[in-house]
């Protein structure tokens, strides 16, 4: 739990021996920290509307709020994950634009879209939503994780969490939050489904398309679930 709250979130948490068993635990854990950023979210969201502030500007603070709480990570890896995809030729070639740094068209464009759907729909959520987006989008962590998916690169994070994850603990993990969704309603469940199922393509999209996963990756697939779940419940 701490290596996953270091990895996670700007808490000054440090984690010196870092090995494969301890990712694999730290992945395991994640769902857990997306409930501790989804209670946070909650309590900076009923802050904005005591001050008065518009749905919109109070939902596009609390996604800033979020970017900061959480290094922006995911936020990159959702754009260099949509430049990747958007370029043309060999794995080696996406690989090589989504290292290069810089957003590119397809980044940009994927940023905006996704931001602002989170943005518009925060400020509506119920918190049980909220709290269940996040545990979700971390959550999906796992999905990237699970054991026959390969790193699409022999360094990085990618390298050190890829084929860590027992099936039989990420299709639990997806079971007990869809079971938490039952009290939010039908959609909620849904929305579970719906979060899964986008990301379990996304894998298969991302494998195919780079010959593995990478950290950038785990990002955009957190971005995704996160954003499913907001918008279907």
């Amino acid at each position: 739990m701490r290596l996953a709250l270091s990895w996670l979130t700007v808490l000054p948490l440090r984690v010196d021996d870092v090995d494969v068993k301890a990712a694999r635990r730290a992945i395991a854990c994640a769902p857990l920290v997306g409930v501790l950023l989804g209670a946070f979210v909650v309590v900076v969201l009923k802050a904005f509307a005591i001050s008065n502030i518009s749905a919109l500007g109070a939902g596009f603070l609390v996604v800033g709020v979020v970017a900061l709480a959480t290094r922006g990570m995911h936020l990159d890896g959702l754009a260099d994950v949509a430049d990747g995809l958007g370029c043309y030729g060999p794995p080696e070639r996406a690989l090589q634009v989504m290292k290069d740094g810089g957003a590119g068209p397809f980044g940009v464009v994927t940023l905006i879209v996704v931001l602002g759907a989170q943005a518009a729909v925060l400020p509506h959520a119920g918190w049980g939503v909220i709290v269940l987006a996040f545990a979700a989008s971390r959550a999906a962590f796992g999905i990237c994780c699970m054991r026959g998916v390969p790193a699409a690169r022999p360094e990085g994070l990618g390298a050190l969490v890829a084929g860590t994850q027992h099936p039989a603990v990420v299709v639990g993990t997806w079971v007990v939050l869809a079971a938490a969704a039952v009290p939010l309603g039908l959609r909620a469940v849904i929305a579970i489904a719906v979060a899964a199922a986008l990301v379990w393509l996304l894998v298969k999209h991302t494998t195919k398309r780079f010959g593995g996963v990478t950290g950038d990756v785990l990002g955009a697939a957190a971005e995704l679930a996160l954003l499913a779940v907001l918008v279907i419940a």
